[in-house]
């Protein structure tokens, strides 16, 4: 449908909130509007892949791969312990360089006679490579001339250029997580290719063992001059300690010093003597306490056990004493103490008592010699260690220094037998040429060119094509911010749509021609009335066609003001735009033919006094118009024409070059009186209005209009231009009755629509619409 009803709220739900996050129908609306874009992008990439494909050169690969294998030299070397995943991508690496390296081309371009090769000085080269070519000799030209080189240095640099090429053209990869490296060269000539790559896997195994054998021979060459060194070095500190032992007088039995077993022994007699002390001392001093206590108390409280003394004879006393003791206490008790066989008793028990006495004094004497002998030993026997001691400190510090050259002379000659060891391990490798690698795959001639690969450039060609087209296509769509549809004007102004007003003219006629007519504003041409637009009738599009898409919009403005201004007699709509061109005058006229047609007394005013476009529609100049009626010159009945068909009455405007203050003019007394009188007389008075963004004559007017109808060209008003305009002048904003979209293509309005858009139905609404002049035959 091409014009929308005049409706309060809708209770649908919008689609930008139906959908969050992509708007598919939308996205695909934007696909099909500017696929012709797209598939021009695709359609000059392949054409540039085709162009490349039958001028490129043909190129062929050859290649061989080369395994890294750490176990070749396992019976010619003791193997190191494994290495670690890291360590095995390191040396993976490592040879990948080596492989890449300028010393590795310039051992194949010798090893392969590749110095005068033409195959590689003057290759077959593509368009694109002749144009570099050409820009490097043109920018050569610039440079300043540089000296001739001598044939040495000449042929050196061609040397380094083949090189070069040939680094270029190579190809180092590790194949997947294996030890395998991939060599692959490209040459235009494919017997060239096979042979470059062959010289680059012997080339790596060479350096191998050339790396190899350089490397043992080194090792050798210092290890023998470190072994000479070390050498002399152990022998002079393996004499140093022997004389040192010499000069200090550093004996040693057992590995240890003679004064240090001297100590040894002399701290153990020390220890027996000084047990043996305290075993004299506390026999003594038992012995001694008990001669201190007299002689009766000494033999009544001694107690000597027989372990301590083997002296018999104090034994026998003290059996003695105890009988006699014994005897007299029995002989005391029968008899009584004065009985002389007691008191014969009792002396002869003091007389042993003397004896034991005398027994037990030379006991303690003899102790006491004990102890006194015990005790100069031990003291003899420190005072010997205590020398021997001091003795022995002075050759400890010497002993220190002797470890320090018995250290170095030991290290000295571990280091020298390690090297030793180290010497002849790299003799026996230096014979053993073996290279840790080998050719697994060896290169051969390719049969079949590599490059260009056909199906791949048509491929990325068609992707790249699509790319660029959708780029460009997004950028037209980024760019194409007019407004197109109806949901262009709610998201954009928040008004009401009311309808589409197609191109005037006969569309198929003008592209047959050439060319695209943007609206039937213009003057009108002979060419025109000759195809069946007359001039005059461009007023009358709504009369002369009443089933036309263009009058069934005009028929939703008026139904949209008949809503808006319900109960009002007398009705004032002004018609504006945004920009000048866009079709207002076009829109206010056959607007106002409409409601006068339909039986409503209806004045049309031409009031964009500065372009009076709908003026010079009339086919006869007027000659006093609205700014006389205003300036009270002429009445202003006088100055309305009616046109005899419609019976619309219209009020012109005669230009005046020295007019100067129109707003001023619009929102003066005398048209305010002129639009009061204007109201009693007419139903509608419908009044064309300049346009808002060039001038302020609309917005001088504005008070004295009831409502607005917006009109906007289709696919040439910018929509952020009609949207601050329209934010600046709340009293015209708040008072538009709708948006008209002009000048509709309407062929390519269902591009512009999404999925589900009422302007993709287009064509089911034609059975209801019809574009025929009236006085032709229409069918029912």
């Amino acid at each position: 449908m091409h014009q929308k009803n005049f409706t309060f709220h809708s209770a649908l739900p919008k689609a930008d909130e139906q959908d969050g996050f992509i708007d598919l129908d939308r996205l695909m609306a934007v696909v099909t509007r500017r696929i012709r874009t797209i598939l021009a992008g695709v359609v000059l990439f392949v054409a540039l892949a085709v162009a490349y494909i039958l001028t490129a050169p043909s190129s062929y690969t050859s290649a061989t791969q080369i395994l890294l294998d750490e176990t070749m030299t396992k019976y010619a070397e003791d193997q190191p312990p494994a290495a670690s995943s890291q360590q095995a991508d390191m040396e993976i690496a490592s040879a990948v360089e080596i492989l890449k390296s300028n010393e590795m081309a310039l051992r194949v371009v010798d090893a392969a006679g590749l110095l005068n090769n033409d195959a590689i000085l003057n290759p077959p080269q593509s368009p694109v490579a002749l144009i570099k070519s050409g820009v490097k000799l043109i920018a050569s030209a610039f440079k300043p001339a540089k000296p001739p080189l001598t044939p040495e240095e000449a042929r050196e640099a061609q040397r380094q250029q083949i090189a070069a090429t040939l680094q270029d053209a190579l190809k180092v990869e590790r194949v997947t997580r294996s030890s395998v490296v991939s060599v692959s060269f490209d040459s235009t000539d494919p017997q060239l290719a096979a042979k470059v790559t062959a010289a680059y896997a012997d080339a790596y195994l060479t350096d191998q063992l050339n790396a190899n054998f350089d490397a043992t021979e080194r090792a050798s060459v210092w290890l023998q001059e470190r072994l000479n060194d070390l050498r002399q070095r152990s022998q002079q500190a393996s004499l140093d300690v022997e004389k040192y032992k010499a000069d200090n007088g550093l004996t040693q039995t057992g590995g240890e010093l003679m004064s240090e077993q001297q100590i040894s022994d002399l701290n153990k007699q020390l220890i027996i003597a000084q047990a043996d002390t305290a075993s004299a001392s506390a026999r003594y001093n038992q012995y001694k306490s008990i001669i201190d206590q007299g002689p009766d108390n000494a033999v009544k409280n001694a107690t000597i056990s027989s372990s301590q003394t083997d002296n018999t004879v104090l034994q026998d006393l003290k059996t003695r004493y105890l009988q006699v003791q014994k005897r007299e206490q029995d002989v005391t008790q029968n008899f009584g103490a004065d009985h002389p066989q007691a008191v014969a008793l009792k002396a002869e028990r003091e007389d042993i008592t003397r004896q034991i006495y005398q027994e037990l004094q030379q006991l303690t004497a003899s102790y006491k010699n004990e102890f006194d002998v015990a005790q100069s030993r031990a003291v003899s026997l420190r005072e010997s260690i205590e020398g021997v001691v001091g003795k022995n400190s002075e050759a400890n510090k010497s002993l220190v220094h002797l470890n320090e050259l018995n250290q170095k002379a030991t290290a000295l000659k571990t280091l020298y037998e390690s090297y030793l060891s180290r010497y002849e391990e790299a003799s026996q490798q230096r014979s053993f040429p073996i290279a840790k690698a080998r050719v697994i795959s060896a290169a051969g001639v390719p049969t079949a060119p590599s490059a260009p690969k056909k199906t791949l450039v048509l491929a990325l060609s068609i992707v790249l094509g699509l790319m660029a087209g959708g780029a460009f296509a997004a950028l037209q769509e980024f760019r194409d911010r007019y407004f197109r549809v109806e949901g262009d004007v709610r998201a954009a102004l928040g008004l009401k749509f009311l309808g589409y007003l197609p191109l005037l003219g006969q569309r198929a006629f003008d592209k047959k021609k050439g060319r695209k007519r943007k609206a039937g504003v213009a003057p009108a041409t002979a060419e025109d009335a000759e195809n069946g637009v007359a001039f005059e009738r461009i007023m009358r599009v709504s009369v002369e066609a009443p089933r036309s898409i263009f009058a069934e919009t005009l028929r939703n403005a008026k139904l949209a003001s008949d809503v808006m201004l319900q109960g009002r007699a007398d009705r004032v709509i002004g018609v504006v735009s945004a920009l000048p061109g866009e079709g207002k005058s076009t829109t206010a006229a056959n607007f106002a033919a409409l409601l006068a047609s339909s039986g409503k007394r209806t004045l049309l005013i031409d009031a964009d006094l500065r372009n009076p476009g709908l003026s010079r529609m009339l086919k006869t100049p007027p000659q006093t118009g609205l700014i006389e009626a205003v300036l009270g010159e002429v009445p202003w009945a006088s100055a309305v024409r009616v046109d005899p068909r419609t019976k619309l009455a219209i009020l012109p405007v005669v230009l005046r070059d020295h007019l100067l203050h129109t707003s001023e003019l619009l929102s003066s007394q005398g048209m305010m009186n002129l639009m009061e009188n204007a109201r009693k007389m007419f139903d509608y008075v419908v009044v064309d209005l300049a346009p808002l963004a060039p001038v302020i004559d609309a917005k001088a007017f504005a008070p004295q209009v009831d409502a607005f109808l917006f009109v906007a060209e289709w696919g040439a008003t910018p929509t952020n231009l009609v949207r601050d305009i329209l934010e600046q002048e709340p009293q015209i904003n708040s008072r538009i009755l709708g948006v008209i979209l002009n000048k509709t293509d309407m062929s390519e309005l269902s591009r512009y629509s999404d999925f589900g858009g009422t302007e993709r139905y287009r064509q089911k609404y034609t059975s209801y619409y019809t574009e025929e002049h009236p006085k032709e035959k229409i069918d029912a």
